[in-house]
């Protein structure tokens, strides 16, 4: 895969844009923009899911109260 790639600027509305080659383009439909002096350093927005999520979460020395939640009793609806 090619590494770099000359591209042309163009205005799209109020914003510039650019067209992304075929061999640059990002999985998904998101994408995060960063600048980094005078670069500026496009990454797509990884979807984690709950595993993710959980794995960022820090851990907490809090106690929670106990909850009384005793089992449902069923009943006949019929």
């Amino acid at each position: 895969m090619q590494t770099e790639r000359h591209v042309r600027l163009f205005r799209n509305g109020r914003n510039q844009a650019l067209r992304i080659p075929r061999e640059f383009e990002l999985e998904g439909n998101e994408a995060v923009i960063r600048r980094d002096g005078g670069r500026l350093i496009i990454e797509p927005v990884a979807k984690g899911g709950l595993l993710a999520l959980l794995a960022d979460w820090e851990a907490t020395d809090d106690i929670l109260a106990k909850i009384d939640d005793p089992p449902v009793t069923p009943e006949d609806i019929f």
